[in-house]
């Protein structure tokens, strides 16, 4: 309509009256608040008539029991400032408006928009201060908190969802939060679980806040997990934790628990100097992408006996320390490998989140922490949707989005994983394909 409009030049008057600054399109007295007043006027009127059964200014209108009384005063919020409307009422005051229900005070679309700012990293206060700067609507603190706290129900929700029976591999890991109790500000991990179901998807399966990552809390996430409906898991990818292992078979006692290379690496790295870093890393590279089980250990003697191992005692001590939980990957060809070595699809979600997260000196509490890292998880996906759909009809090889989330990324590498799977655990995997 608006296309139209401009196509057939009954716009060309007010466009320049805008050019020209006769005209303001938003904020107090201008053009859109004005347009939305009109609009919201007219159908609160065209309400009312539907009410009393009888149009204004009809002449049969004494012969109704109902008649208008006037209006009432009410300025509303909106995405383009503040709106005064005249609101219409009945002499019986039965009359309940829809499109501005009674007590309402600010329209639909500043909501999306306050939960849009707060899922992109903004505080309530920056929030506050942005909607009184941009668009002229003022809110305290307080309803802004409110709309924000409308999404809490959605969220269980989300957090109590039925899950699949069967995930191939699933991905563990916790980032640190603060959080206040009481009077003090202390650290919190935030947990949280990506599985990967046999079509390739992956998905979120939750967010749980303690105290400490440990695996006594993991544990206790695992058995959540089961509870909701899974019953096995194949992999298990996660760090090196103490005690981590044996919280995952203890609910799922048939997975293959998969220490994260990248992780074990790092560990093995704490005490090096910087100055021998790279010539560390490379020794350590033979270790890990060796052919198997066998050629790896052959691998660690050797920098073990080389002037670096000698040098970095610690470093061939954290390996061996890991040994058993390292090694299963190897057994599995480059495809399968390349999906369970490391927790990196875990990780790329984490360093989002903390750019989120590092905007607040602290939360209030845990809902609110679990509230945003939940939005910043669908923003992220609507982020990604949006650059999928600019590359659609793009040749493969020039498409450079990033895959699907929350609704899931399939990629060739998967497939051919989990065909590797299926010949390798037939027994584990064909009841669910």
């Amino acid at each position: 309509m608006a296309a139209d409009l401009v196509a057939s030049g009954a716009l060309d008057g007010l466009f320049a009256k805008i050019d020209a600054g006769e005209v303001q399109l938003t904020g107090d007295g201008g053009m859109l608040p004005a347009m939305i007043k009109a609009a919201l006027e007219r159908g609160l009127a065209a309400e009312l008539s539907d009410h009393l059964g009888y149009d204004k200014g009809d002449p049969e209108a004494k012969y109704f029991p109902n008649s208008r009384n006037g209006t009432t005063p009410k300025t509303v919020a909106t995405e383009v400032g503040d709106v005064a409307l005249d609101v219409p009422r009945d002499r019986d005051g039965t009359f309940t408006p829809m499109l501005v229900p009674k007590g309402a005070r600010r329209l639909g679309g500043l909501d999306e928009m306050i939960i849009s700012l707060y899922a992109g990293g903004m505080t309530v206060r920056d929030i506050e201060h942005h909607l009184a700067s941009t668009v002229g609507t003022e809110l305290s603190h307080e309803t802004i908190s409110n709309v924000i706290d409308e999404i809490l129900d959605e969220v269980m929700a989300w957090q109590n969802r039925p899950l699949e029976a069967f995930y191939p591999v699933i991905y563990l890991d916790a980032i640190v939060v603060k959080v206040r109790e009481g009077a003090h500000v202390r650290n919190k991990a935030a947990h949280i679980a990506v599985g990967v179901d046999m079509d390739g998807v992956k998905h979120v399966l939750g967010i749980w806040i303690e105290n400490t990552e440990g695996a006594k809390f993991w544990a206790s996430v695992c058995a959540e997990l089961a509870n909701r409906g899974i019953r096995d898991v194949l992999i298990v990818c996660c760090d090196g934790l103490k005690g981590f292992p044996e919280a995952i078979e203890a609910t799922w006692p048939d997975s293959l628990v998969q220490t994260c290379v990248v992780h074990l690496i790092r560990s093995s790295m704490r005490f090096v100097s910087y100055s021998d870093r790279k010539a560390v890393t490379a020794a350590l590279r033979p270790i890990y992408t060796a052919a198997n089980a066998e050629a790896a250990e052959q691998a660690l003697a050797a920098f073990e006996a080389s002037p670096l191992g000698a040098k970095y005692p610690h470093a061939v001590a954290t390996w061996k320390a890991a040994w058993e939980r390292f090694t299963p990957f190897l057994a599995f060809p480059p495809e399968l490998r390349r999906v369970i070595y490391t927790t990196n699809s875990i990780e790329s979600l984490n360093y989002q989140l903390r750019k989120v997260t590092k905007n607040r000196g602290h939360f209030p509490s845990d809902d609110a922490v679990r509230k945003l890292l939940w939005l910043a998880i669908c923003n992220i996906e609507d982020k990604r949707a949006r650059e999928r759909a600019k590359e659609r009809g793009l040749p493969a090889n020039k498409r450079r989005a990033s895959g699907r989330l929350v609704q899931g990324q399939v990629t060739t590498n998967w497939k051919q994983a989990l065909a590797q799977l299926a010949l390798a655990y037939p027994e584990r995997i064909n009841p669910y394909l």
